[in-house]
């Protein structure tokens, strides 16, 4: 049976890293929330700021998965566990920043800056340094955001698990979410734009951006319950009880 613990937790933890890494990469990207469900762009005014719409960056397409095996993965291998997994991919993310700095800076190949050319894309080593090269602030914001949050998530459900017991997986799986998300939401935008954006503004920015992840984190709850369900049919119901019911005892 430790053998089966082992392998759920490499899976797992390799799943929680793997959409962790796409969601900062794939990040560089802006979408419109509205649009791609088909209606034009909401013009709210939030705080006295006018215009704001459904503006995302896509990795928040990939966060919530991250956030539903943050919860799994608390709820069978405690705060250790996770806290092992963000730390490691907290520093597989700094390293993956470090490879694309090098290889925005190394020199392209001639003929590869024009092969593009007849698909609209003039320089294809200014395009490839325009997506990847994000600033400084950017990248800490976003480590900085990840840490704080996936901490603060951890707290929160383990408080809420020691009021509820095994009893309730919804509400301490979406309530640390929730909660972690809404901090999320303004330590990145505060560290990557205080000082260069006006702070009513980044408030504004963040009410939208908590109002998109608060109904992604509800409708994502039953996600939680489903690999309940299969981790449950590959430990045994009662096996994954006890090892539940051991780890949080133990903390």
């Amino acid at each position: 049976m430790k053998n089966k613990q082992n392998i759920l937790f490499i899976v797992l933890g390799g799943f929680f890293i793997a959409n962790a890494l796409l969601a900062e990469f794939l990040g560089v990207k802006l979408f419109s929330v509205e649009r791609t469900l088909g209606f034009e762009p909401l013009n709210l005014k939030i705080l006295g700021q006018d215009g704001l719409g459904f503006t995302m960056t896509t990795g928040v397409l990939l966060w919530p998965v991250v956030f539903v095996f943050t919860d799994i993965l608390n709820e069978y291998y405690g705060q250790r566990g996770i806290r092992l997994l963000s730390f490691l991919t907290a520093g597989l993310i700094a390293y993956g920043f470090l490879m694309i700095y090098l290889a925005i800076n190394v020199e392209p190949a001639d003929f590869w800056v024009v092969m593009k050319q007849e698909q609209g894309v003039e320089d294809m080593s200014l395009a490839f340094n325009a997506v990847y090269g994000q600033g400084l602030r950017i990248i800490i914001g976003s480590l900085v955001a990840f840490l704080v949050s996936q901490f603060v998530d951890v707290y929160v459900f383990t408080k809420i698990r020691s009021i509820t017991g095994e009893k309730r997986i919804w509400l301490r799986a979406t309530g640390s979410t929730l909660v972690s998300q809404l901090i999320d939401s303004y330590v990145v935008l505060f560290i990557a734009f205080a000082g260069q954006l006006p702070t009513i503004y980044i408030l504004a920015i963040g009410v939208v951006n908590y109002v998109y992840k608060f109904v992604v984190a509800i409708i994502s709850t039953p996600a939680i319950y489903v690999v309940h369900y299969f981790i449950e049919r590959y430990l045994g119901k009662e096996e994954a009880e006890k090892m539940a019911a051991s780890v949080h005892r133990s903390e």
